[in-house]
């Protein structure tokens, strides 16, 4: 496995050791984000380290490390990795204080700064011939899900349950509406419209999401909505798929053992999904 760099340092993953004080072990203090690059070329770059940026703002952590040091250190990675579809995951933390305390240090100490790159799964080929399967869960996540932090318990205990019923993504409700997959944003295809939960405190808005939205709203070939999807709806949909930096645009062809529409992989998202490929082809970074 390549190198990781932790800290400052290019070094073994076994090497990027934390503390036990370290507040995003002791607290989820913390935030993530994940970078793909296609073909050994990054997608999404500057609208990914804006989203961590903003992160970091709403935590009050500084952003350690200049524009410029987080592409150098990225390209690195993507360079070392075997595959050529790689998943760049970064972390920082609010770094290590001498005691526990759920106060911030004061003074403030150095943040913890993980990167990491790994091959990207390609989908069985099952699912691009059928479609994935899906089940609806509550969403019992925190009012600030806008946040990408690292305590993701209940996007966890989601997705377990999607696994354990043989699905590939959980879609998350909240008070009547379908907002969003555990690890993923949520599409419907209701009345000839395309739908998707605006957004706001309550989902975490894809990189991969707004690049779709750009991309129909300048093809101007289907009329898409950033509106609530009531839940009831949801079952009333003719296509439903969902969104995310390292699945793409993920087809779901049944819900919790209902199928959705014709119980088959639809015609909007296959001339999405055609686009979209295309549209990555050109729009990626060096």
């Amino acid at each position: 496995m390549t190198q990781v760099y932790f800290n400052g340092h290019w070094v073994a993953p076994e090497q990027a050791q934390i503390s036990v004080f370290d507040r995003g072990f002791l607290f989820g203090d913390g935030v993530y984000e994940v970078i793909p690059a296609f073909a050994g070329r990054l997608f999404g770059l500057d609208e990914h380290l804006d989203r961590l940026g903003r992160s970091l703002d709403q935590i009050d952590i500084a952003d350690p490390l200049t524009r410029d040091e987080w592409f150098a250190i990225i390209k690195r990675l993507i360079s070392e990795c075997a595959s050529p579809d790689v998943s760049v995951y970064i972390q920082v933390t609010r770094g290590t204080a001498a005691k526990r305390d759920h106060a911030y240090p004061n003074p403030a100490v150095a943040p913890t700064v993980l990167v990491s790159g790994s091959p990207m799964a390609a989908l069985s080929e099952a699912i691009r011939r059928d479609g994935a399967q899906a089940i609806t869960v509550p969403d019992i996540r925190w009012s600030r899900c806008d946040i990408k932090s690292i305590n993701l318990l209940p996007n966890i205990m989601a997705r377990q349950q999607a696994v354990a019923a043989g699905a590939s993504e959980a879609i998350l409700v909240r008070d009547g509406l379908a907002l969003e997959g555990a690890a993923s944003n949520l599409f419907a295809v209701i009345d000839d419209e395309l739908l998707t939960a605006p957004i706001g405190p309550h989902i975490l808005g894809g990189i991969t999401r707004q690049k779709l939205l750009d991309m129909i709203r300048g093809q101007g070939q289907i009329p898409v909505l950033e509106v609530p999807i009531p839940f009831d709806r949801l079952f009333d949909a003719t296509e439903v798929f969902v969104t995310s930096s390292t699945r793409d645009l993920l087809p779901i062809t049944r819900i919790n053992d209902h199928p959705v529409g014709a119980g088959r992989i639809g015609p909007v998202w296959t001339a999405l999904n055609q686009a979209f490929q295309q549209l990555k082809t050109v729009q990626v970074s060096p």
